[in-house]
């Protein structure tokens, strides 16, 4: 039998627990395990969005992806490494004809939780009910604008914005959970609480919004998208503010200072961060990438995160439980001793670390501090105050 998932668990803590001993010690435990395996299930997409991860989206499915029997090896190692929830995305997985067959597979015959993630124009009330029947526990749909007009031009294709708002409600009516991603920079940060008002507005269970990675296209839109790192600050002070409202799950994603924000706050508050004050974001950290997390390109190349170019291994050349339990570049990540700059003597780096992937964009070095974060840690301050 799987153990427990987190879920599971983190629902048994949340009922139980109000002093957050146990929400520490649970954090403690899963240290290191594996919690979430992106999957790239193929390049191909319907889309052509600016801040894509990828430069070489194509319309159609790609030679290179993993073939049916190829996905099934590697889920088959994935279930190896414990009770990870497998997400399919992409491009967009629903190009894949053997995309629900891969989520029964992953769901009925090895047991794994599994969500698709897709831009929902693709979903009819025939998918839905084919998302519903293979096991696939939630969706999340991205929505990177409020309006037709800012989600349309930053997904280039008219009508994308009202055809995802279709797709969202197919799912609703079949039964399956949806959440809402959004990608927040300088074209849609004005828009925040209006995204915030959409998810509400449209029956979604979790908001979830990631902040910018220069990336594959996102490194040609970094100069004008890159929100300045006080905006950074302000909207997700905002953000910690929305989250106390209850009012539907929420998640600050590529942001991992939100999470000494939260403890900022709190402390000025007054409140002790337990999972009843604070959700699952008082189960977890910022960065996750390498040490809970972890991104499968098409290729079968594994990476910390799907922002973050630095190879791990192939599942093409050694079993992906091989590759999680012993690759050096994990091994580094999951060291916060290693962490160099600011983030290196940061009071809260074991709640944060910064962004991996930013650091890698600025500096080449995945370790090097967080350049988009304006807090100076008390050493630091301490020092220049003597001075």
């Amino acid at each position: 039998m799987h153990p427990k998932n987190i879920k599971e668990t983190f629902q048994e803590i949340k009922e139980t627990d109000h002093s957050g001993h146990q929400a520490a010690m649970f954090m403690k435990a899963a240290t290191n395990k594996l919690q979430l395996v992106f999957w790239e299930t193929t390049a191909g997409c319907n889309l052509e969005c600016v801040h894509c991860r990828r430069l070489d989206v194509s319309s159609q499915l790609m030679k290179d992806d993993l073939t049916t029997q190829q996905a099934f090896r590697m889920i088959d190692s994935i279930a190896e490494t414990g009770r990870p929830i497998l997400v399919l995305s992409g491009g967009e997985p629903l190009f894949r004809p053997d995309i629900f067959k891969i989520a029964e597979y992953t769901t009925k015959e090895k047991g794994l939780i599994c969500a698709l993630a897709t831009n929902g124009t693709l979903v009819d009330a025939n998918v839905a009910e084919k998302v519903k029947a293979s096991g696939i526990q939630r969706v999340s749909i991205s929505f990177d604008g409020a309006d037709a007009e800012t989600h349309d031009s930053f997904r280039k294709l008219k009508g994308s914005f009202n055809r995802a708002i279709e797709g969202l409600n197919h799912l609703k009516k079949a039964g399956v959970e949806v959440q809402i991603n959004s990608t927040i920079a300088r074209h849609n940060a004005h828009q925040a609480k209006e995204l915030y008002q959409l998810a509400l507005d449209l029956g979604a269970v979790a908001l979830h919004i990631f902040m910018l990675v220069p990336v594959g296209c996102g490194v040609e839109i970094a100069d004008e998208e890159m929100l300045d790192p006080k905006k950074y600050e302000e909207l997700l002070n905002w953000f910690y503010d929305v989250s106390k409202e209850n009012k539907i799950q929420t998640k600050a994603t590529c942001a991992p200072h939100y999470f000494r924000i939260m403890r900022q706050r709190a402390k000025e508050e007054g409140i002790k961060i337990t999972p009843k004050t604070h959700g699952m974001a008082a189960m977890t950290k910022g960065c996750l990438a390498g040490s809970s997390i972890c991104f499968v390109s098409h290729k079968g190349q594994v990476f910390p995160c799907g922002y973050l170019p630095v190879e791990a291994g192939n599942v093409l050349k050694e079993s992906f439980k091989s590759i999680w339990e012993k690759s050096s570049v994990f091994a580094r990540l999951r060291d916060t001793d290693q962490l160099g700059g600011k983030c290196g003597v940061c009071e809260f780096k074991k709640v944060c670390e910064g962004c991996r992937a930013r650091a890698y964009y600025e500096t080449g070095d995945y370790m090097e501090e967080e350049p988009y974060c304006i807090y100076e840690p008390t050493r630091i301050a301490g020092k220049e105050s003597q001075e």
